[in-house]
């Protein structure tokens, strides 16, 4: 996956059992942060990818993506919605394979993927 990385890498990792990819990328808008995430699940086959944006202008975009295989179990909108306060969004939405959420405090990046990781551990 392009763009600069802040922290996670491209390295999956598992939580709860599933392979998660989660990570900042700096200087990356919300309209691109989709296609990074279909790419993340290409390379994981099965799993969960998180990944903020953060832009020059210090706004954060979050779009969270799950494999299809994994949808009953877990559910995008559910977990962006677990990241999106410490963005300082109101929600987020989409489907169940693939939400965004986004919002002005870029600097909340790592503590939103941290909350995602959380709301997996506890599903």
């Amino acid at each position: 996956m392009g763009g600069g990385a802040a922290g996670g890498g491209d390295e999956a990792r598992e939580v709860a059992g599933v392979k998660l990819m989660a990570r900042v990328v700096e200087g990356v808008e919300m309209r691109d942060l989709k296609s990074l995430a279909d790419e993340g699940k290409t390379r994981l086959g099965s799993g969960i990818v998180a990944i903020v944006g953060v832009a020059a202008d210090g706004k954060a975009g979050l779009v969270v993506g799950v494999t299809d295989d994994l949808t009953a179990r877990y559910d995008a909108v559910g977990l962006v919605r677990a990241g999106a306060g410490h963005l300082g969004g109101k929600g987020g939405g989409g489907r169940r394979d693939m939400a965004q959420a986004g919002g002005p405090n870029g600097t909340g990046a790592q503590a939103a993927l941290d909350a995602i990781v959380e709301a997996l551990q506890a599903a």
